[in-house]
């Protein structure tokens, strides 16, 4: 005889499966919205997450990736005239990453369509401020 699994996991392996989807489509969306502007995912997603000068740390925190995979897209926006790499204020060990005009105006281009059918539009602002609210949640249990 066979036990059918508790509804527990039932909604719990579903919850994952639609968290899983909607991280595929922001990819798919991230992708195709970079290679409209002839950059990478990677390069589109540190483009995205550089609000303000940061070290190289930062960046990858931001993009959940090891610094040395930040290193790799950073240099390749460094040599796009995009970011330049500049002394940082405190900590003379570290360099600071900061947009050039030129990557500010990419930047302000590509977050203007990322905005366009990104898959976060079907939920109003307060949905939205709802479900990151959960995320945190999550993501600070884990």
């Amino acid at each position: 005889m066979t036990t059918s699994p508790e509804p527990q996991t039932v909604a719990e392996r579903r919850l994952c499966g639609l968290v899983n989807g909607l991280a595929q489509q922001i990819a798919d969306h991230v992708r195709e919205r970079a290679e409209t502007l002839g950059l990478t995912a990677p390069q589109a997603i540190a483009l995205r997450e550089m609000t303000g000068p940061m070290t190289m740390r930062e960046l990858a925190e931001r993009m959940s990736c090891e610094p040395s995979n930040a290193t790799f897209v950073i240099d390749r926006l460094e040599k796009q005239g995009l970011v330049e790499r500049r002394p940082h204020p405190t900590d003379r060990r570290a360099r600071h990453l900061v947009l050039t005009e030129q990557g500010h105006a990419l930047q302000a281009r590509l977050l203007e369509l990322l905005e366009q059918y990104s898959p976060l539009a079907a939920l109003d602002p307060d949905q939205q401020r709802v479900l990151q609210g959960l995320l945190e949640q999550a993501l600070i249990r884990s």
